[in-house]
């Protein structure tokens, strides 16, 4: 009896000791997923946002001559680091009510206002999100014992929203100059006073100008009306991971040879904007990038480029990071002869719901004016989900997008609702999945699919469309961010093809073209 109750006595110990390390373990393991989880950008002011860039607004000296004192160049970057984070807390302090940051980046005489009114708006349940999206710097006067500085900023563009009671009462974008002095206190310069100014004659680059490569409901190339008959494109092995480790440029121009071969003018494919590094580009992600570019140049191929790709955001404290992204991506590319277009983001209606529709359109919106500035001749397009949501943002853009993916026998009178819009009208994704199996037992087999593409193809002469199909190959794998987890969605997605997964040409080739 003694032995069996230090048998148990001992299993309890060791029990018990298993069982604190593995709650000690799994402490630290949620710990660890914090930490590497994104945090919220706002939550950086009680992490020392004094020593990191909290947003990226576009910055240019425009004036750095002083009499007094030349300033130095670490001077000015500290000076701008420090000028721009003091919008970023102010804004957050607009937006969440919270104004530790204000006591960071103002002196004490410059700080009561801007308290007064983050205590004015909470009082009153009215809430201002806003972000500044480009600076240009003046310098007026540098102080010789390097401790003040006065300077102008001038044209500042800024984007805002107002809410009353959660309800969005306006949103505009503005452009507003300022005259700022700042003091060096503690090894950081505070915003002392900031004092609107009249703005400075400039050119609004807002004005929308039609690109060279469109003439009314005309796509032109070359001087030459250019029709679209193209496909949009992943490497068989790795979908939705083209610039990934598995990178394989072989493999890409053996691919593009079969689109070119099969009577296709033009692919679409896609940038992931983490994948791809975010605000800052990874330098060898633009180098595998340049190099497709460059094979669809080879081949005869034009290319569509989405940008955006898996992201899903559109906050707007976010906002000058993808604007970075955007303008790393756009200024690499924008010369080279293969790009024919510039595709903002797929499908981004599909975000209306979890991120509200306002705050989408309006991303969207400030993304085509950000492309703009940097690449004035490439049409810019965006791809909608359906034809349902196609005329959205039609006069901002100079092509008109939309997918399909419904009955093939509505497509004619869904069409009517768009087809009389006076820009090129591009059906940019459309397919049917040839899985019939398991998971989809009255699905559609390959000569189903055949059929289909035959059918729409028809449809496609009559009305003059550009297409682009989906897609080239059958795949193996579909990562879950794409379709989730049900093996259902994930097998359907696997058989839009028009080459299985074998390599063989399914029935629905011979309609890859007209």
């Amino acid at each position: 009896m003694k032995k069996k109750n230090k048998m148990i006595y001992r299993s309890f110990i060791i029990a018990s000791f298993i069982a604190i390390n593995a709650l000690i373990l799994f402490g630290i393991s949620q710990t660890l997923s914090f930490l590497s989880t994104g945090a919220d950008r706002s939550m950086m002011l009680h992490i020392g946002v004094k020593n990191k860039q909290a947003y990226i607004p576009k910055v240019e000296w425009k004036d750095t001559i002083n009499p007094a004192r030349p300033i130095e160049k670490q001077t000015m970057y500290d000076i701008q680091k420090d000028y721009v984070n003091s919008w970023y807390v102010r804004n957050v302090g607009y937006a969440t009510y919270d104004s530790l940051g204000i006591f960071d980046f103002y002196t004490e005489s410059a700080r009561k206002n801007l308290v007064d009114g983050i205590h004015f708006n909470k009082t009153n349940d009215v809430q201002i999100l806003s972000t500044t999206l480009d600076h240009h710097l003046a310098l007026d006067f540098y102080s010789a014992d390097g401790q003040l500085v006065v300077f102008e900023d001038q044209n500042v563009r800024s984007y805002t929203q107002s809410f009353k009671e959660n309800n969005l009462q306006y949103e505009t974008t503005s452009i507003s100059s300022y005259k700022i002095a700042m003091l060096l206190e503690d090894g950081f310069w505070r915003v002392r006073h900031i004092v609107k100014q009249p703005n400075i004659t400039v050119i609004d680059t807002n004005t929308q100008k039609e690109s060279p490569y469109i003439r009314g409901n005309q796509i032109i190339v070359d001087n030459t009306p250019y029709q679209i008959k193209g496909i949009n494109y992943y490497p068989q092995d790795t979908p939705w991971n083209m610039f990934g480790e598995e990178f394989d440029i072989d493999i890409i121009q053996k691919d593009f040879k079969i689109i070119n071969d099969a009577g296709l003018n033009t692919i679409r494919i896609f940038v992931p904007y983490e994948d791809f590094g975010k605000e800052y580009v990874l330098a060898d992600k633009l180098i595998k990038l340049k190099e497709v570019m460059d094979l669809a140049e080879k081949n005869s191929l034009k290319v569509v480029l989405t940008l955006f790709d898996f992201y899903g955001n559109y906050d707007i404290n976010d906002w000058t990071f993808t604007h970075r992204h955007a303008e790393q991506i756009v200024s690499s590319i924008k010369e080279h002869p293969a790009l024919l277009m510039w595709d903002i983001k797929n499908e981004p209606n599909l975000d209306f719901e979890s991120r509200t529709k306002e705050t989408v359109l309006a991303w969207l919106k400030e993304m085509i004016h950000q492309i703009r500035t940097i690449d004035t001749e490439h049409p810019i397009t965006i791809g909608w989900s359906s034809i349902e949501t196609a005329d959205i943002l039609s006069e901002d853009v100079d092509i008109v997008s939309f997918h399909y993916y419904k009955d093939l026998t509505r497509f004619q009178d869904i069409f009517k609702t768009i087809s009389s819009l006076k820009k090129p009208l591009v059906l940019q994704e459309f397919g049917l999945s040839s899985d019939k199996g398991l998971w989809a037992p009255f699905g559609n087999n390959e000569e189903d699919q055949a059929a289909y593409h035959e059918a729409f193809l028809k449809i496609i002469q009559q009305h003059e469309l550009h297409y682009l199909s989906w897609t080239l190959y059958d795949f193996n794998k579909i990562p879950t961010d794409v379709v989730g987890r049900l093996p259902w969605r994930k097998n359907a997605q696997k058989h839009f093809g028009f080459i299985d997964a074998d390599g063989n040409k399914k029935d629905a080739f011979q309609f890859i073209s007209y």
